[in-house]
């Protein structure tokens, strides 16, 4: 696959040294990752707490399978978003409908009270978060030529302005949902989401062409048949839940499972179709590892918003100087340390060049470390309370796995991406995503007071097995990427 890089028209056009046109989708990134980070800080709380405190009242496993199972929701929403930008709009005109969407269900969850605010706020959040993440990651792949060195350092700048506003939403809506209640929360997430929708808008005019560009589009004559078979199983799914057939309780595994079973379904599709090429096909193939070792990684990490929650809640210490920190302003340690270490990883990337590790060798090392950082926690657990800089030195390690597998592998999505694929390759690995943070709820439900060291031992475990056969395999794996690194 061959794309254009965007013309720098000299010095003061470039955006730390990239294409000017990565500050408009860092800008509208960070803002939706603001209203994003800054609702599920809260979510599983609202979930929890009783009808006293503002919440919900639901179970606490319970509520913790379900903010799996909507985490889970979003980046398996990201197949929907992919596809219409591949086959009928574009990945532009996606996004920006995407963040449209995602404002209305942050409004909903701030001004409709009960389940069923929450209902319909989290499918449209779900819906338009899953639809921008693939298409603005789709976005800044096409700003590099296939080959350019700056590829994943260009990544890992976008990354941090996801992690700019993971850091501040979880801040202002965990500080208004003490002062105010949750709805003042879920409000300040709305408004920061239309502040990007409104910057993006300002901006869209210096998006390059090809950003309009429909890859795979779908003949007119079939358009009306798709059509109908999104609202069938719309249908379908409302039945399945008013017979019972489908449950709340069973939401985030039959979510597990639909992914699953979606994603073999693509890797098939891509797989046999005439419009891949040898050489891509043997791409693709390289790519199921790293899928796999991307669900592994995820299923860890993600706990920040199921088991670290409950765990920042009921086991640290959070008191500073006398003042109790807010639980979900936990959920912004991770962010400081991205901002701070994004760009080191960045430069790192650039001035390496050529000589910087293979991404399978990265997503080795990045499993890892994640799975020593879950190892870390069992010396902890003979303390009353675990000291909040133990805490963050686990968040810490946490942080270097991640810049070493995230905003790596949506670069590799994009370089080892067929041409016909581009978007739906880039939805194939947050499909990875999706299972992950999916696993990351139900595992939470296996926590328990009496079994914290088998549990512990199992995730970190898992992890370091994972990435010594990651690593072995990396040399095979290189070849198969015919010269992409």
């Amino acid at each position: 696959m061959t794309t254009k890089i965007m013309p720098e028209a000299g010095p003061g056009r470039t955006f730390f040294g990239h294409p000017r046109t990565l500050a408009n989708l860092f800008s509208v990134e960070m803002w939706e990752r603001f209203s994003f980070y800054g609702m599920q800080a809260i979510l599983a709380y609202y979930m929890y707490y009783a009808v006293t405190d503002g919440g919900l009242g639901l179970d606490q496993a319970l509520a913790l399978s379900l903010v799996g199972a909507y985490g889970g929701g979003v980046y398996l929403s990201t197949i929907l978003g992919a596809w219409v930008a591949d086959r009928l709009l574009g990945s532009e005109k996606v996004l920006f409908a995407s963040a449209i969407v995602i404002m209305a269900g942050h409004v909903a969850l701030a001004l409709l009270p009960g389940a069923a605010g929450l209902a319909l706020g989290l499918v449209l959040v779900a819906v338009g978060s899953g639809g921008l993440k693939a298409n603005a990651t789709a976005l800044v792949g096409s700003l590099y030529a296939e080959r350019d060195p700056r590829r994943d350092a260009g990544f890992s700048i976008f990354y941090m302005g996801v992690n700019i506003g993971g850091l501040f939403g979880p801040l202002l809506t965990g500080l208004l949902q003490e002062k105010a209640g949750f709805h003042w929360g879920f409000g300040a997430a709305a408004v920061g989401m239309a502040l990007g929708l409104g910057l993006y808008a300002a901006g869209r005019k210096n998006l390059p062409a090809s950003t309009g560009h429909v890859a795979n589009p779908l003949p007119a004559n079939q358009r009306v048949r798709y059509l109908a078979a999104l609202v069938a199983g719309a249908v379908v799914v409302f039945l399945l839940f008013v017979f019972g057939v489908l449950t709340v309780e069973a939401l985030a595994k039959t979510i597990a499972w639909v992914v699953i079973a979606a994603s073999v379904l693509y890797f098939v599709v891509i797989l046999s179709s005439k419009k891949v090429t040898a050489v891509e096909r043997k791409r693709v193939g390289a790519f199921i590892p790293l899928y796999i070792a991307s669900a592994a990684f995820w299923a860890l990490f993600q706990q920040q918003f199921t088991f670290i929650a409950v765990y920042s809640e009921e086991r640290l210490d959070r008191n500073l100087f006398g003042w109790e920190m807010p639980a979900s302003w936990v959920q912004s340690i991770n962010p400081v340390f991205i901002i701070v270490f994004a760009g080191l990883f960045a430069a790192l990337w650039t001035r390496m060049g050529e000589r910087q590790p293979s991404s399978p060798l990265k997503f080795a090392v990045s499993l890892g470390i994640i799975g020593v950082a879950f190892l870390t926690f069992i010396p902890l657990e003979s303390l009353e309370k675990t000291p909040l800089l133990a805490l963050a030195g686990i968040l810490l390690l946490c942080t270097f796995a991640e810049l070493l597998l995230s905003p790596i592998g949506m670069s590799a999505a994009t370089k080892l991406a067929p041409a016909a694929f581009r978007t739906q390759m880039i939805a194939l690995f947050f499909l990875s995503v999706s299972l992950g943070t999916t696993l990351a709820g139900i595992l939470a439900g296996y926590y328990t007071e009496g079994n914290e060291i088998p549990y512990f031992l199992a995730l970190g475990g898992t992890a370091i097995v994972l990435a010594v056969a990651l690593a072995a395999s990396a040399p095979v794996l290189k070849r198969l990427m015919g010269g992409v690194k």
